[in-house]
């Protein structure tokens, strides 16, 4: 047997990669990758431990989207915004509830941005709101209002209609009409403040398609038709904006409904000031992305610059600093994010990771010096299988992990540390669907849909179940409660952190078969580890058609309670060889060390893997490496 070659993998930092790459043996990735990696993480230094469970939080009102609120180090909240409600719980507790004016659809699509106690939130068809944190218990909620001065309103504001259009006044002051030359006016013009040679009026009521009056608020410079009027860039009827930033000390509005490739700056320092002024430095600016097709603004993002992602490309505004006879727009890449819902850009030590408009790519969009330009990579090429149309995504700093939720109810997280060029991908699964993800000073939150219900879950390393609940108790008890939200489900129960029984659900109450001091209710869930085909001993995939067995296999474990092995006939419990009073422990401790196990059979299905790890034992399993004796035969 020492003859055989001999495997060892000692890191899974290429994570889980497409089945496409089972014939690319001669590349890098291979050594350090795996075919799958279900509910699984893949440390930044190499190995892969059985991913936290999910500790219950609530139970939500329905569909929705997990926003994290974060005033300072010390008061973070969860936000879950659903149809016409916000939700607001700090350390797992509901502490305030608004109503809003977003209904489950329009949820999708929302874009909001933080600074201090203020949360922004913009919808293309609903007039935008400022939520602010007025307590550790207290929030309001209102619409934008803008910088007002001597009864003007500085807003932005936009000629919607043909350029040779006119409107004539009738006085330059108190009550007017105004006159189009073609059809301008409607219903809800009422109420908006039109701008007339650079003087503002507030209409106050509409004859007929070609007349209007209104309310002078400047004196006007007299009563010739002019073509310099404009409208509100921002209306019920011209829509609302799509996004929102704040970057160097202005407000940054990003594309509207009816102009979705325009980008608007407030003055700087007074961030709902958008007076255009005679173009000094801290004055407004307004500005259009020119390219050969109109791309609409889909998010604007705060980086090293200005970062613009639309439906066809991805631009950078520079000047140092932002002026408005500095400022440019630059194309950088064209990738394009999606149109049919918002998947908000997240920021990863210095590259913003974004979604590309095909939903199959993870994008960094990344600052090279050398070049004084942006690059697009997509950290997903080899992962394409993971990418299942996204619909919401954060970052985990602490432990490195970017979560990626997906259409079909799996999340994909990714292992990225740039500095070590490790990149790797898992799957998550659960009993149920992701929803939306949120993560909180350190803490991820998901919402999770499972029996027709909605549940905003927080995965906790002390648990190893879904939906779960943990308890304990003075002296034994075989009655416990307070699970409702798990009602006539069978749930699976870690008694004394090492006896595991399945009981029903009924009323929020189980019965267990012994009583017990300490519990943890919840769904099982299995996690999965399997190789890559095996390779020949010069590094390439094994032949077409090549009869290969397993010969041996040696896993390293750490602080590992459980190992299910399948080398062909079924998961099996692998024993440990304990040592000392261990062996006789009641509660052995995690084991830490090599398990060996042999395997017998011949297979000529080099697709087949020939060892798999699979369990839903809700106890910690970590692997860091696998070495494995593999013999060939023609």
């Amino acid at each position: 047997m020492s003859g055989l070659p001999i495997f060892t993998k000692t890191s899974f930092t290429a994570g889980e990669v497409d089945v496409d790459l089972a014939g690319r043996g001669d590349l890098a990735l291979y050594a350090n990758g795996a075919r799958v990696l279900r509910n699984v993480v893949v440390a930044p230094i190499g190995g892969v431990r059985r991913r936290a469970g999910l500790r219950h939080v609530a139970t939500a009102r329905g569909p929705g989207r997990l926003v994290a609120f974060e005033f300072n180090t010390e008061q973070t909240y969860l936000l879950a915004l659903s149809d016409g409600w916000l939700d607001i719980y700090a350390e797992g507790e509901k502490v305030a509830e608004l109503a809003t004016p977003w209904n489950a659809a329009q949820v999708a699509q929302l874009n909001w941005t933080q600074s201090a106690d203020t949360l922004l939130v913009v919808h293309p068809d609903v007039a935008p709101r400022k939520i602010t944190r007025t307590g550790v218990d207290t929030w309001t909620m209102a619409e934008w209002s803008y910088f007002e001065e001597n009864g003007v309103l500085f807003v932005p504001s936009h000629k919607f209609a043909e350029d040779g259009v006119t409107l004539a006044p009738n006085g330059t002051s108190g009550s007017i009409t105004l006159s189009a030359s073609a059809p301008v006016f409607q219903a809800a013009h009422v109420g908006l403040r039109f701008r007339v040679g650079g003087k503002q009026v507030l209409i106050t009521s509409v004859s007929s398609p070609t007349q209007a009056n209104a309310e002078v608020k400047q004196t006007l410079s007299g009563t010739a038709a002019t073509k310099d009027w404009e409208e509100p860039s921002f209306s019920s009827l011209r829509g609302w904006p799509v996004s929102a930033c704040f970057h160097q000390g202005r407000l940054a509005i990003g594309g509207s409904r009816d102009l979705p490739n325009r980008l608007w700056l407030s003055k700087s320092m007074d961030l709902f000031n958008f007076d255009l002024g005679t173009g000094l430095d801290d004055e407004a600016i307004e500005l259009s992305l020119l390219s050969t097709q109109v791309d609409a603004i889909r998010a604007v993002f705060s980086g090293r610059h200005l970062q613009v992602f639309t439906s066809g490309a991805e631009w950078m505004v520079v000047g140092a600093p932002l002026t408005p006879t500095k400022i440019q727009l630059n194309r950088q890449t064209r990738v394009g994010s999606p149109v049919e819902r918002s998947v908000p850009p997240r920021d990863v030590d210095g590259a913003t990771h974004f979604i590309s408009r095909n939903g199959r790519d993870l994008r960094e969009f990344l600052f090279a010096d050398v070049d004084q330009a942006y690059q697009a990579n997509d950290l997903a090429m080899v992962a394409k299988h993971v990418m299942n149309d996204p619909v919401d995504q954060d970052y985990d700093a602490g432990r490195r992990l970017f979560h990626v939720v997906m259409a079909d109810g799996t999340m994909a997280t990714l292992t990225v540390y740039r500095a070590e060029k490790v990149t790797a991908w898992t799957v998550f699964e659960t009993q149920g669907a992701f929803k939306s993800v949120a993560a909180v000073d350190g803490d991820t939150y998901v919402l999770v849909q499972r029996d027709g219900g909605h549940f905003i879950e927080c995965f906790d390393e002390t648990l190893n179940l879904d939906a779960a609940l943990a308890g304990s108790r003075e002296t034994p008890s075989a009655v416990w409660n307070g699970l409702g939200h798990l009602d006539g489900r069978s749930v699976r129960v870690l008694m004394d952190g090492t006896t595991v029984a399945e009981v029903m659900v009924v009323d929020g109450e189980i019965t267990l078969p012994v009583a017990a001091t300490t519990i943890e209710a919840g769904l099982a869930y299995a996690h999965r580890i399997e190789p890559l085909p095996p390779q020949a001993a010069s590094g390439q995939p094994m032949a077409t058609g090549r009869a290969v067995r397993l010969v041996q296999a040696c896993f390293r474990v750490l602080e590992t309670k459980a190992l299910f092995i399948d080398t062909g006939r079924g998961a099996t419990p692998i024993p440990f060889r304990r040592r000392g009073a261990d062996r006789f422990a009641t509660r052995p401790p995690a084991f830490s060390g090599d398990v060996k196990v042999r395997a017998i059979g011949w297979t000529r299905d080099v697709m087949q893997p020939l060892w798999r790890i699979e369990q839903d034992l809700p106890l910690p399993c970590t692997v860091i490496s696998v070495s494995t004796e593999i013999k060939g035969a023609e």
